[in-house]
């Protein structure tokens, strides 16, 4: 019978195949402080997350880039409400990470309450030990495609 030591060493050689599918799970909670900060409006927060080149293009076509967006959500035109993921995949590769899924969200947007269901697309890139958010694409998921 092999030691406790020996089969830990042959059941991590057996795992290592397998590591680089579950080394992004983790990632799911970083992606998910996006949407907290983002409810929250905590704008110091969301500036160390965002790239300097963030782009945001929303549901409707509109691109915002980080100052627009942080400013907006600085004086109140913007208000997230409850931000939720589902179905959501996490993919890695080496320093940039995709991450796709579905958001239902809600939000008042220049006085005019919207909510829906999106597909989204977010790309993580790792910079100097830190993950920063570069691109965040949305679609609205149609009524009948539900």
């Amino acid at each position: 019978m092999p030691s406790p030591k020996t089969l830990l060493v042959l059941l991590a050689l057996a795992a290592a195949p397998f590591a680089s599918a579950f080394a992004a799970d983790p990632f799911e909670k970083i992606d998910g402080e996006w949407n907290a900060l983002r409810q929250r409006a905590d704008v110091d927060g969301l500036e160390k997350l965002m790239d300097e080149r963030f782009v945001l293009v929303h549901s409707d076509g509109q691109v915002q880039h980080k100052a627009d967006y942080i400013a907006e959500l600085r004086n109140r035109t913007r208000v997230n409400g409850p931000i939720l993921n589902e179905d959501v995949t996490v993919r890695a590769f080496g320093d940039t990470v995709i991450v796709n899924g579905v958001s239902v969200q809600s939000a008042v947007s220049n006085g005019q309450p919207w909510n829906g269901r999106f597909r989204f697309t977010r790309v993580w890139r790792q910079q100097g030990g830190a993950w920063k958010i570069v691109s965040s694409h949305s679609s609205r998921i149609a009524e009948k495609a539900r």
